[in-house]
Order: C-alpha cells, then sequence, then structure tokens
C-alpha cells in the first residue's frame, strides 16, 4: 500500500513537471520563430529597393521609405532628410497663399512674383552641383561640411518664406472673408429683390381690394334705401349747385366713408361753411349708397352736395372720349387684369391698377363741360384731409393761368423726365425733361382759362397718341402734366402736403401747418395697412355716430 502510494505521488509530480516544460519550450519556439521572420522582412525590404536620395517633390511612400533608410545609415542622413521635409512643408505653403491669391485676383503680382521665385529657389536647391555630388548621389557619404552649408540656405530661404506669409496672412484672409460677404450680400441681395417685387404685388391687391368693413357701408346703405323708399326719393334741383358766388368743390370717388371724411373736414375748418357747394359724381353701382348716407348725415353748417352717376353726363361716351374707346380694347384690359403680366413687370407694377379703368379717374378733364356755369372750382382727390379754411384758394391770383397746384419736385425728384418717355421723338419736341412736376388731389382751376386754353382738347388730342402707352405709362397724372403745361402756377406748399400714404418721414410740425394732407400712395388711412402716425388724422373726421359705421366696424 505505502509503495502504492509513493508510485502515485512521483508519477503526479513528474506529469506536472514534465507538462511546464513542454509549455516554455513550445513558448521559447514561438518566439524564436516570430523573431526570424520580422529580421527576414527587414532584410527583404532593404535589399529590394534602391538607396535613393528625397526630393522636394516625394510623395508619402518615399518619405517613410526614406525613414526606414535612416534607421540604417549614419544621423547626417537622417539630419538631410528632416530638412528637405522642412523645405518641403514650406514650399507647400508658399504655393497655397500664391494659389489663394491668383484666386482672389488680388493687385498683388510683386507678390506673386516673389512666391513664385521663393519656390523655384527651394526646388533647385538640391540640383546644384556641389549638394548634388556631395549629398545626393547615390551610395556617397553625407559630408558635414556640405550639409550644414545646405541647411543654413534652407533655414534662410524657410525664413524668407515665413516673413512673407506672416505679411500676407492677414491680408489674404480678411480678402478671403470679404470675398465671402460679397457673395452673401449678393445672394441677399437678390432674394430682396424677389421680396420687394411679391411685396409691391401684395400691397397692391391689399391696396385696392374693397375692404370688408366699406362692402358693408355700401350694402347697408343700399339695403336703407330699399327698404325705405319714400324717406329717399329725389330731390329737385338747387340753385346753389350753379352759383358762381359760392366755392365749388369737385369729388369723384366711389368709396362712400372717404367722401364723407373730405366734406366733413372741409366744413369743420370753414368759416362760413353755408357758401360751400360740393359736386360728388360716383358710379351707377355706389350712386344709392351715396345719396342715403348724405340724407341720412345732412352736412353740417348749411353747406350743399350733389350727387350724380357718371352717366348721368351723356356727353361722355367712347365716340367723344379718348379713354373710354381705348379701355373698350381687349388688349388693354387684358394688360390690366391678367395678373400674370403685372407681375411680370415689377417696376411698372402700380401702373397696371385696374383704377385706370374707372371713367372717375379721367373725369378731371371734364369739369367746364360738367360745370358749364361755374368759373373756378376746387378739385379734391378723396384721400385728403382738409385742416384750414380754403376759401383764400379762390382769391389766388392765377396771373391768367389754368391750374393752380403745389409743385412735388426737388432736386432731380419729380421731374417731367420721371413720367413722360422722351425718347420718344414728340414728347422731347414740346416738352422739358426737366420742368417741374406738381400735384393732382388738390387743384384749383380758372374754368375760363381752360375753355379758353382748349385744354381739353390738347387731352384728347395726347390721349388718342398714347393708346399704345408708349408716350406714359397710364395714370392721370402725366396727361395732366402735358395738358396744363406751362398753364399751371405754383401755389405755397403749405396748401398741400403729400405722400402720407407712402412716406413715414413726414414730419408732425410740416403736416399741422398744412391746409390739405394726402395719402396718396398705397397705404389709405380706411385699410389696415395705414400708417398709425398718421392715421387718426382721418379718422377723427370719421362720423362715429352714424349707425351703419358702428355696425361695420370701421376702425376696429
Amino acid at each position: 500500500m505505502a509503495v502504492a502510494v509513493r508510485g502515485t505521488r512521483g508519477g503526479g509530480s513528474g506529469g506536472i513537471n514534465g507538462g511546464l516544460r513542454t509549455f516554455f519550450s513550445h513558448r521559447i519556439f514561438i518566439s524564436a520563430t516570430f523573431t526570424l521572420l520580422f529580421l527576414a522582412t527587414l532584410s527583404a525590404l532593404f535589399s529590394s529597393h534602391p538607396h535613393h536620395h528625397p526630393s522636394l517633390t516625394s510623395n508619402g511612400n518615399a518619405y517613410v521609405h526614406r525613414t526606414f533608410l535612416a534607421i540604417k545609415s549614419d544621423p547626417l542622413k537622417t539630419r538631410l532628410d528632416l530638412i528637405y521635409k522642412q523645405a518641403n512643408d514650406h514650399m507647400t505653403l508658399v504655393n497655397t497663399y500664391a494659389a489663394y491669391a491668383r484666386k482672389l485676383k488680388l493687385d498683388i503680382s510683386r507678390q506673386l512674383r516673389m512666391f513664385d521665385e521663393l519656390v523655384k529657389n527651394l526646388t533647385d536647391l538640391p540640383l546644384k552641383p556641389s549638394y548634388k555630388s556631395s549629398l545626393f548621389e547615390p551610395g556617397s557619404d553625407v559630408d558635414e561640411d556640405v550639409l550644414r552649408q545646405f541647411e543654413k540656405e534652407v533655414k534662410e530661404k524657410v525664413k524668407v518664406a515665413r516673413l512673407m506669409i506672416a505679411e500676407a496672412k492677414e491680408s489674404y484672409d480678411t480678402q478671403i472673408k470679404i470675398q465671402k460677404l460679397k457673395d452673401t450680400i449678393f445672394a441677399v441681395n437678390e432674394l430682396l429683390i424677389k421680396a420687394k417685387k411679391n411685396g409691391a404685388f401684395a400691397s397692391l391687391i391689399s391696396a385696392k381690394s374693397v375692404p370688408k368693413s366699406l362692402h358693408c357701408l355700401a350694402m347697408r346703405l343700399v339695403g336703407e334705401r330699399v327698404a325705405h323708399p319714400e324717406k329717399y326719393k329725389e330731390e329737385g334741383y338747387k340753385a346753389e349747385f350753379e352759383d358762381p358766388s359760392l366755392y365749388h368743390y369737385a369729388i369723384f370717388s366711389d368709396n362712400v366713408i372717404a367722401v364723407s371724411v373730405v366734406i366733413r373736414s372741409v366744413v369743420k375748418n370753414a368759416e362760413e361753411p353755408w357758401k360751400h357747394v360740393f359736386h360728388v359724381v360716383t358710379d351707377k353701382m355706389n350712386v344709392a349708397a351715396m345719396k342715403v348716407w348724405f340724407r341720412m348725415r345732412p352736412v353740417e353748417g348749411g353747406a350743399s352736395v350733389e350727387i350724380n352717376a357718371v352717366e348721368d353726363y351723356s356727353f361722355l361716351n367712347p365716340s367723344y372720349v379718348p379713354v373710354l374707346k381705348q379701355l373698350e380694347s381687349a388688349k388693354m384690359q387684358k394688360f390690366y387684369f391678367e395678373a400674370e403680366n403685372a407681375t411680370k413687370d415689377g417696376s411698372n407694377m402700380k401702373f397696371r391698377n385696374p383704377k385706370y379703368l374707372s371713367m372717375l379717374n379721367h373725369l378731371r378733364f371734364y369739369l367746364p363741360e360738367m360745370y358749364p356755369k361755374l368759373h373756378k372750382i376746387l378739385f379734391l382727390d378723396d384721400d385728403v384731409v382738409v385742416q384750414k379754411d380754403l376759401t383764400g384758394l379762390w382769391k389766388v391770383d392765377l396771373d391768367g393761368k389754368v391750374n393752380g397746384a403745389v409743385e412735388t419736385c426737388f432736386g432731380s425728384f419729380h421731374r417731367y423726365a420721371q413720367y413722360l418717355n422722351f425718347s420718344h421723338p414728340l414728347i422731347k419736341e414740346r416738352f422739358n425733361p426737366k420742368a417741374c412736376a406738381w400735384a393732382f388731389g388738390m387743384n384749383i382751376f380758372d374754368l375760363d382759362a381752360w375753355r379758353r386754353e382748349k385744354c381739353t382738347e390738347h387731352y384728347h388730342y395726347w390721349q388718342s397718341l398714347n393708346e399704345d402707352r408708349t408716350l406714359w405709362k397710364l395714370g392721370s397724372l402725366p396727361p395732366g402734366l402735358i395738358t396744363f403745361y406751362s398753364t399751371t402756377k405754383s401755389l405755397d406748399k403749405s396748401w398741400h402736403v403729400l405722400g402720407l400714404g407712402y412716406n413715414p418721414s413726414i414730419s408732425m410740425d410740416e403736416i399741422s401747418k398744412a391746409a390739405v394732407i394726402h395719402y396718396n400712395g398705397n397705404m389709405k388711412p380706411w385699410l389696415d395697412i395705414a400708417m398709425n402716425q398718421y392715421k387718426n388724422l382721418w379718422t377723427k373726421y370719421v362720423d362715429n355716430d352714424m349707425e351703419f359705421v358702428q355696425m361695420c366696424n370701421f376702425g376696429l
């Protein structure tokens, strides 16, 4: 038993020792094998590639190869390789800045020449005979003295490169930023032009559409007429309508609330309101609403109001009125009503306003025929507000001229050249492009002088010539400037201040001194797009006590 036990113990010990010896002998064998393979690989690598020296145009693989070569070469060759790498890096940097300079097209031809010369010197440096034979010939030993000289030249050129780059860096970086900024500005400007065009078109639609409140008011007034016809029978003729000793006004509009504000503002600021007579002309659609308004809300102070429709004047027909004949043209209607045409020509978009199809816009050229017994009449647009007594206008000496108006020119702005086509020979021959334009919207007309000068005939002549819109774009001001050319008397500017419908910079001091303020432009005071700083000057003359005004939510 004892022998068996010893035998078993001895056998176990021998097995363990034998296993350890076997394990370590395998480890040693594997390590030796990998060592031999590594040495064989290095030997094959070094022997399979010929020894050559780097150049400034060497690639990354060549640099790795040179590094291996440097391991088995002397320290001077390693040093030489590092010097070349430094030179190559700086040459690349110089080339990069030269490329930026060419791309930016800067006026730096001197610097470009210096960059090119520096690159050429760095490239040619190893090709010098003294360096080539002593440093770069295959199999030759590196001469330390020559290497020092070579290193000195390389460092000098590197120093020059760094100085040049330091000098140019800030300038180039700034120019790159400027170029990017210019590109951004150009892109933003393109977007701005597009936005302005779209905004102008949207503004035009907003300005020329009938607001819900105005539509509501007209419908309420017509409904009142239908519901109570006995209350709104036609009034008879009044002698005041043709009395030349009174102060007569002409207002042509289809906007009930606007007309009421004009008349109310005149009367409230008149010293003798009973002497003022208002001749209101509208279209057939709105004449009933106008008559009901002024029957429900009679003008204060005893002033008189005459209301007619355009259709009441039988002489206004296409055979007599050129613009009516032109407006019947399918080509003209297409010009106005096709939205696609309007958006194509953003600069002339405002002249495509369909209001120019309305005869109401051209009635002003027929005042002597509409009111044959009057001597003088004051024409007012429906977008004005009167702030002072206007009777002084009838006392202004017009010096035999037909039209009394406030001139609008200043500097080179609002001259005839801005409204008429002076490339047309007829316009160029007859008018002065530097002549000062004046404002339509508050004009005192001497009807006797008008008849004497035959101004309506002049208007017909020029309007007929402009059927193809080559003399002026459209509207009533250009033909007015032509019709009353040399027959207009300039009034003091305090009589008429314009721009409250488009210009936010008009001073309140100038406005407060004005007899008439004019909301010309798209931002009319009865629209939501009106400028708030001027709106109250109009709304204070709105008759808010009128029940239909309250029902139609004006001002909300």
